[in-house]
């Protein structure tokens, strides 16, 4: 029988008369990159908390490789490392110091410790800095020396809540590659995140959770064919003029349109017959196409389907 990094089993949690989780079911296979998205209160820390022992479940049952995490909590843990949100690291310790401590807590052998803690360092691009306090490091170098100290136990499942929420670029591809790294090495990652794109990169499969259930689970791309009727295209002009977005929603077969920054998306079910309408409105008032692409529909827009949350279509009807 295959044993699964994660498998969690009709999950349900109340807090009081709230029913957070409400019978939650999906497996998270060994050496997977599994993302787990939903908008603030879909039930996204409440699972987490059940996952990593933190909370008992209401009703249903989760284990880690095996190991129930109610009755096997020790044995649960010893394979995981946890990465929160917030940076836990300890301001007025070194970098070195705070791996250390890590170790210690993760009950690894201090010369084991040393030695991990040193590759770490050197693969998040902090060991030049290891013997300075934390409090002057910058954010990014934060983060990354808390998912170094989530690594220092070489766990077989990380868990990372948020992990490049707020960061620069450099950290952001620090940390992105290091994922991927991990994943190459057999680690299975189960990944929350409100950075929908970086989900589409990362992860192997994805659930989207709404209102404490499970919407959907599967690869970025199979979700994207389930709406394959959300279809765009995305133009830039010059010159663009304050009323271009009003006059592109008037177009015929455009059921919708976003403006992306120095480009418009036009969303559509016909991309051909929408192309040959903004070419012949470019015509008739004198401005020119830069740039036009056929987009097909993204993990935001499976998002955005699934979990009924509110877009504007011509500025005036909503989408649930």
């Amino acid at each position: 029988m295959t044993v699964h990094a994660i498998e969690a089993t009709a999950i349900s949690k109340k807090f009081g008369n709230l029913l957070a989780l409400s019978d939650v079911n999906f497996s998270v296979a060994d050496g997977e990159t599994f993302g787990f998205l939903g908008p603030n209160g879909a039930g996204k820390t409440t699972t987490i908390r059940i996952l990593t022992g933190i909370t008992a479940p209401t009703a249903g049952t989760a284990t880690i490789f095996g190991h129930d995490i109610v009755r096997e909590t020790i044995a649960a843990r010893r394979q995981m490392g946890i990465v929160h949100e917030i940076s836990n690291v300890y301001d007025d310790l070194s970098a070195w110091h705070n791996i250390l401590f890590a170790s210690e807590l993760y009950n690894v052998p201090r010369s084991a410790g040393e030695r991990r803690g040193k590759e770490l360092l050197e693969l998040f691009g902090l060991w030049e800095r290891k013997d300075d306090r934390v409090k002057v490091f910058s954010k990014g170098m934060k983060r990354r020396l808390t998912l170094a100290m989530g690594l220092v136990n070489d766990p077989r499942l990380l868990f990372l809540d948020e992990p490049t929420s707020g960061l620069d670029v450099q950290s952001n591809l620090i940390i992105r590659d290091v994922i991927r790294e991990l994943t190459g090495q057999g680690v299975t990652v189960f990944l929350t995140t409100h950075n929908i794109e970086e989900a589409n990169l990362i992860c192997d499969r994805v659930a989207i959770i709404n209102r404490g259930q499970i919407a959907a689970i599967d690869s970025p791309e199979r979700l994207k064919k389930t709406i394959q009727s959300v279809q765009s295209v995305e133009v830039a002009f010059d010159p663009s003029s304050p009323k271009l977005l009003e006059h592109l929603r008037e177009l015929p077969l455009v059921s919708e349109v976003r403006k992306e920054g120095d480009k418009f998306r036009l969303i559509t079910e016909d991309p051909s017959g929408v192309i040959e309408n903004v070419t012949t409105y470019a015509r008739e008032h004198h401005t020119r196409i830069i740039s036009m692409t056929t987009i097909g529909p993204s993990l935001e827009d499976v998002f955005i389907r699934l979990t009924g949350l509110m877009i504007r279509v011509k500025g005036v009807k909503a989408i649930d």
